[in-house]
């Protein structure tokens, strides 16, 4: 039986974000969250932009040294052979990319002008397909832009083309957030069957939908014999009104009536990571997490009114559709009321070795003081980049790997 597959967007679509973003180090987090959470696939930046490049190589790198074990690392670029090539040269060591073309009448007339038709759009499809492939490329997909306001026939047309030429999945792309559960299920039953692709839903939450629209796309591919690859950002983040959450997905799949009997998710999902990695991404965007977001919201187990709380004193599960525990909540948040001392941009060498040393009695400083000046100038310019103390896994992260960190914080603009 197929499948459903997750690839988180945070780092692709969610920086995109207007007046929101994450540092490299941030970025690198959530990836190494992801990972430790059992998701499939991370989409984890953009390889042609210069000022990527020495975070895709770094954590190119952690995959070969172990650090990140898993999940695959995918970059997103345009549907055309220049983006091939350029994301080739600047980042040689990426495996995995997916091609992203604009289909719908709309985006074909309204960003081209007339320069471009529908053949011309699949020529460079192929065409890049090609030559991601001749570089020995391990998987390419190719991204249907505007796929809920685009022809059905030429979806079939475009997916049935990128498959000739050695795509692995057609990702279908609500990017208005115009389709609604019954619209995108029938869509993507069709372009299973016609196609015979892995489908890949990518959904947007203008009108509120993302996460329905989400289930109903992949249960349509399930329903045509195929694979499901469902897109998610951590709290939803993504361009205008966001796009699927991550855990509300999770909880969907897992907790809906009936679903989960025969649409599965692959992997051994970690739903215990749900509110570490919210929490984080919350801290990192700068955004706090709204007061009845499923599963991470602050009133998700709390219960006010008489006839409630008596309830679900006597059983929790008659208020409650599941447990606090399954997603990682319960442990107190402690709050320094007294004396802190924080991390920063101007630290010095005492007060971050007293930080550091109340982390963890797995990490240390080195007792060499140039060493750890290397360590505490690091830590430095990563607070110059998110302007806010670094949470304990990222000091822990610059401690255990300050090579990784040195080219996470490096960055060369043009002469």
């Amino acid at each position: 039986m197929p499948k459903i597959y997750l690839i988180d967007v945070t780092n692709r679509d969610g920086v995109q974000t207007a007046r929101l973003g994450l540092s490299k180090l941030e970025k690198t987090m959530i990836n190494i969250y992801l990972d430790e959470m059992g998701i499939f696939q991370s989409e984890f930046g953009f390889p042609t932009t210069r000022h990527e490049q020495h975070y895709l190589q770094a954590n190119l790198e952690m995959v070969q040294r172990g650090i990140i074990k898993n999940i695959v690392l995918e970059g997103w670029i345009r549907g055309i052979v220049e983006d091939v090539e350029l994301a080739i040269k600047r980042i040689p060591d990426i495996k995995h990319l997916n091609l992203s073309s604009s289909t719908s009448s709309q985006m074909i007339d309204g960003k081209f002008h007339g320069r471009k038709t529908r053949d011309d759009i699949i020529h460079e499809m192929t065409d890049a397909v090609d030559a991601t492939l001749a570089h020995g490329i391990k998987s390419v997909g190719v991204n249907a832009e505007d796929a809920s306001r685009t022809d059905t026939d030429f979806l079939v047309k475009f997916g049935q083309e990128a498959k000739a030429h050695g795509a692995v999945r057609l990702r279908y792309c609500d990017t208005l957030g115009y389709d609604n559960p019954f619209s995108i299920y029938e869509t993507t039953l069709t372009l299973a069957q016609k196609v015979e692709l892995p489908i890949e839903i990518h959904c947007h939450g203008d009108l509120g939908m993302a996460v329905a629209t989400s289930l109903a796309g992949a249960k349509g591919a399930i329903d045509g014999g195929q694979d499901a690859y469902i897109n998610t950002t951590i709290n939803g983040i993504g361009e205008r009104a966001g796009n699927a959450d991550l855990v509300s997905v999770i909880l969907a799949i897992t907790k809906s009536k009936d679903f989960n009997e025969k649409y599965q998710l692959a992997g051994n999902i970690k739903l215990d990571m749900a509110w570490k990695i919210a929490q984080f991404s919350s801290y990192a965007f700068g955004v706090e997490i709204p007061i009845n977001q499923p599963g991470v919201g602050k009133n998700c187990f709390a219960h006010a009114s008489g006839i409630h709380a008596d309830g679900v004193l006597k059983d929790p599960q008659n208020y409650e559709l599941y447990s606090f525990e399954e997603l990682g909540r319960g442990e107190p948040i402690l709050v320094e009321t007294g004396r802190e001392i924080c991390t920063g941009q101007y630290s010095g060498i005492s007060g971050f070795r007293h930080v550091v040393n109340n982390l963890s009695e797995d990490i240390t400083l080195p007792e060499n003081k140039d060493k750890a000046n290397e360590i505490l100038e690091l830590v430095r310019y990563a607070n110059v980049e998110t302007h806010k103390p670094l949470v304990e896994d990222e000091l822990k992260f610059i401690c255990q790997y300050p090579d990784i960190a040195r080219k996470l914080l490096t960055m060369t603009p043009l002469a």
